[in-house]
């Protein structure tokens, strides 16, 4: 049977990409355990979801930001004493440092609702559709110093339909991200992952 990978989860809104991992541990049988939360505001919904999982929280909010690298500190501290062998972004929405990059080389992921490198930033939904792109979709990469630039670990495409609308395009972007998260994270845990020399990331059958 495949250990399970401890995870921290780092977000800052909703977390429904944290409930379904959390799901997916539950239901499928994902062979991950969350075992940290760090939430960049007070007033994200995700922190009642770790709760209500039983997962301790760490809450920082804009004051602690002031010094990003001493809050990437904390974040470490937190991550480290879970236990937790990753640092999986989801909706976080801050950009991480060298402190937290560092700590856990080639084991920080982050999650974009976009196919990189197109449509980077804070509004990548918004930025696709304005542009009138017949295809978007979702992407998993390791972070790097760069904001949305890292190694990609998988992608996949949502294509925009003629009758959709910006709402129900988000829509379906995050019903991918619940699907494509849990199976790069199955994949991390079973050690399929590897990152080559020339830093593309392939992932074995």
């Amino acid at each position: 049977m495949t250990d399970r990978l401890k995870i921290g989860v780092l977000l800052s809104g909703g977390g429904t990409n944290l409930q379904a991992i959390i799901d997916a541990v539950a239901a499928d049988g994902l062979p991950v355990e969350v075992a940290a939360v760090v939430s960049s505001r007070p007033d994200a919904y995700g922190i009642e979801r770790a709760r209500a999982a039983g997962i301790p929280v760490t809450v920082l909010d804009r004051a602690a930001y002031a010094d990003p690298q001493a809050a990437d500190e904390r974040i470490v501290e937190a991550l480290r004493a879970a236990g937790a062998e990753y640092a999986v972004m989801a909706g976080y929405m801050r950009k991480v440092t060298p402190v937290l990059l560092g700590a856990f080389p080639d084991r920080v992921v982050n999650l974009h609702p976009a196919l990189l490198p197109s449509f980077k930033g804070a509004h990548a939904i918004d930025d696709a559709w304005e542009a009138g792109v017949k295809v978007t979709g979702v992407t998993v990469h390791f972070a790097n110093e760069e904001y949305d630039k890292g190694p990609i670990i998988a992608q996949r495409a949502v294509e925009v339909r003629e009758d959709d609308t910006r709402a129900s395009l988000e829509e379906r972007i995050h019903a991918v991200e619940h699907q494509l998260y849990p199976e790069v994270l199955q994949a991390l845990a079973e050690g399929r992952v590897t990152i080559g020399p020339d830093r593309k990331v392939r992932i074995a059958s």
